[in-house]
């Protein structure tokens, strides 16, 4: 959901870490002591694959608040696992041979992000999808009933910041790309927990005084001064949020140039460097530092828990903001009109504006790599396309590190980095209930927004796919999504669901159907807080369990996302990860050409933070120079995005760093002496791409 979590620190040492390596009353008050820090969650990926499996499950047992839970498998113990593909999604035998710059693998947020940009930069982009549709995760897919066609999400279904420029990166690359994206907006986020219902209303620091002070009672006071507290502690961190933008950074000493407008903050915020730390570390420090009533905790932690962990696991960074744009009279929840899959169509339609290609059902089976460097991809159906410049796999790391198979003396870094990245804790699984319904004479009059999260027990981590749960009814403002007298809603657990139960089971068999009934009745039971009489309004409903959501969605045991918790670095984070806990791998990798985009990037999980690291890997493959040229256009686009702009001292910086632009495991041509003082020059329609010196 909330996928802008980053700082000027976090911003500037991110690009530095990628330097190339070749509710209420149900939580115990909080004393003022730091929680036990949080053990490297890689302990468990180490057991063998039995053991880990066992823990996988145990883990979910007994879900007390202060746990924090993670999934692990070694990728390396079964190589010939193969992914299965939900029926009617493509067989994935599509796809040309060919030759291209820049070769995507996926489209989802980040690889169709990357892919845009890049082919606005002038590179020849070929951006290559398993799946029949576009978008990944921001997926919507139909059923016709008696005629009428019905249209569900599958994945992301809160977004905020995409109904004007914003701070959101997602809405920053569609205003790059010149592609609109019409959506309606409503202003809160409902909330069914043991106290009953309450309503967090968004754009409104005034109202959320009036919710603590409802749901509080006596603590109310407290509440707020707390959360002011809060505030204050991080307003440097936050106020960098303006300072400096995702879409700034690269991954190569260009970034000293493409960051440089934040210098005035930096010079009148020298505090900035002292949190740098503080940053990337467990939120829930802070967190226990200044706040002890038990709502506030609460609100917290579930405004972390689309990171995947609540405030226990999740980065400082998750909160700054929804610190500091949630309570904007502007700020406003967002329904894409036709779908979230709308996000998908709105990018690419701008990487083909750009002539970018993009091919559907085209799977990759290998990233080919030849003298230590990626030079292209085999398909599924046998084609081979040859990147000149760089692959980019917006897979995720598990799935990625199957396309590498083990080779013959490679080098010993290339598998330390498969080995590693293959056992990455992960977040669970996630269950699906996609329900239609007849809405003749029903009364929603009770709630005012079509997102809600339900949660069981405070006492039980959030992380627990029997405890919390979001249902989402988008038919209330968009009413392209089914028949009218209709509405359409989409339910899921969190990402905790366990997979190893249903992988024993066979789809389709009793014990399969019967399983399903037990593990999704807790999101029937949720939507009937709202609707009590759901399943007599049914039209007809449909159970995605953890195996159709791996098979429609093309993600290893259908995880929700890499899950290594604040606190201590990732393996393969980088320079940054020496000094700072930097929870996130490096998007750069040992193969030269090879670079990784998506949720298992920095900045994270959430479509925003995804597209992102899309930008990133777009912004690390082109010249500084290009890279300044887009944001100075970018910042004359609205006022809002002024900041993006490096201004002068960009221009002073980039002659001590434009020779190093891309960086040089990004450079396929043979250089000249003083090669790469000048930006690329060439597009992405240019037979003669190939001939020229790549700069």
């Amino acid at each position: 959901m909330i996928g802008r979590r980053y700082s000027l620190a976090a911003a500037a040492l991110a690009a530095v870490a990628a330097t190339p390596l070749p509710a209420c009353a149900f939580v115990p008050a909080a004393s003022r002591t730091a929680l036990p820090r949080l053990h490297s969650t890689i302990e468990e990926a180490t057991e063998t694959a039995n053991g880990a499996a066992d823990t996988n499950v145990a883990q979910t047992e007994d879900t007390s608040r202060d746990k924090v839970m993670t999934f692990a498998y070694d990728m390396s113990m079964e190589p010939k696992y193969e992914k299965p593909t939900y029926p009617g999604t493509g067989n994935g035998m599509s796809g040309d041979a060919g030759e291209y710059d820049i070769v995507v693998i996926g489209s989802g947020m980040g690889g169709l992000s990357c892919s845009a940009l890049s082919a606005k930069y002038g590179s020849k982009v070929l951006c290559l999808e398993s799946h029949i549709k576009v978008g990944g995760s921001a997926h919507t897919f139909s059923r016709m009933h008696e005629g009428g066609k019905y249209s569900f999400e599958v994945g992301p279904s809160i977004f905020e910041g995409l109904d004007r420029p914003s701070l959101n990166p997602l809405r920053m690359i569609f205003d790059i790309l010149e592609e609109t994206m019409p959506v309606k907006t409503y202003k809160g986020l409902g909330y069914w927990t043991p106290s009953g219902y309450w309503r967090f209303p968004i754009g409104s620091r005034e109202g959320f005084e009036k919710l603590l002070m409802e749901q509080c009672g006596e603590d109310g006071p407290k509440a707020i001064e707390e959360w002011d507290a809060l505030r204050e502690r991080l307003r440097t961190l936050g106020g960098s949020t303006q300072a400096v933008a995702l879409l700034n950074l690269r991954q190569d000493p260009g970034f000293l140039a493409t960051t440089a407008g934040s210098l005035p903050f930096v010079l009148t915020h020298p505090d900035v460097f002292a949190d740098l730390s503080l940053t990337f570390d467990d939120l829930s420090k802070t967190v226990d530092e200044f706040v002890t009533v038990p709502f506030l905790r609460n609100f917290i932690d579930t405004m972390c828990i689309f990171c995947g962990f609540p405030a226990k696991g999740a980065m400082t960074a998750h909160l700054l903001y929804i610190l500091e744009r949630f309570f904007e009279e502007t700020a406003a929840f967002c329904v894409p009109i036709g779908g979230t899959c709308e996000l998908g169509n709105t990018l690419q339609r701008g990487l083909e504006k750009y002539g970018g290609k993009l091919q559907l059902n085209a799977h990759v089976d290998e990233i080919l790599v030849e003298d230590g460097r990626a030079v292209g991809v085999r398909l599924k159906n046998g084609n081979v396309v040859k990147a000149r410049k760089a692959v980019v796999s917006n897979a995720t790391p598990f799935d990625t590190v199957k396309l590498m198979p083990q080779a013959d003396n490679e080098p010993k870094g290339l598998t330390k980095w498969r080995e590693e990245l293959g056992k990455l804790p992960r977040h669970g699984a996630i269950s699906h209930l996609f329900l239609a319904i007849d809405a003749e004479g029903l009364d929603l009059s009770h709630i005012d927004d079509p997102a809600h999260l339900i949660v069981q027990d405070w006492d039980r981590s959030l992380q627990d796919s029997q405890n919390l749960c979001s249902f989402f009814i988008p038919s209330i403002l968009d009413k392209t999504l089914c028949p009218p007298g209709k509405h359409v809603i989409h339910v899921y657990s969190s990402g905790g669901e366990p997979y190893e139960p249903w992988e024993k089971l066979t789809p389709g068999s009793e014990e399969y159907e019967a399983y399903k009934k037990e593990r999704t009745e807790v999101l029937f039971r949720a939507v009937e807080n709202c609707i009590p009489d759901v399943r007599d309004r049914l039209e007809f409903s449909i159970v995605g369990s953890p195996l159709a959501h791996e098979a429609f969605l093309r993600r290893d045991r259908g995880t929700y996302g890499m899950a290594w918790a604040a606190g201590s670095s990732a393996p393969q984070s980088g320079i940054l990860g020496n000094f700072l806990p930097f929870p996130f791998p490096n998007l750069k990798t040992p193969v030269d050409g090879l670079l990784r985009c998506g949720d298992s990037c920095f900045p994270g999980i959430g479509t925003p933070s995804a597209a992102a690291s899309g930008a990133i890997a777009a912004n690390t493959m082109t010249h500084v120079d290009s890279h300044l040229k887009m944001l100075s256009e970018a910042s004359k686009l609205d006022p809002m995005y002024k900041f993006l702009d490096a201004g002068v001292m960009g221009q002073v910086y980039k002659p001590l760093v434009q020779g190093f632009t891309p960086s040089a495991e990004l450079r396929t041509d043979q250089y000249v002496k003083g090669a790469g003082t000048a930006p690329m020059d060439y597009s992405a329609t240019d037979p003669n791409v190939s001939e020229r010196v790549d700069l």
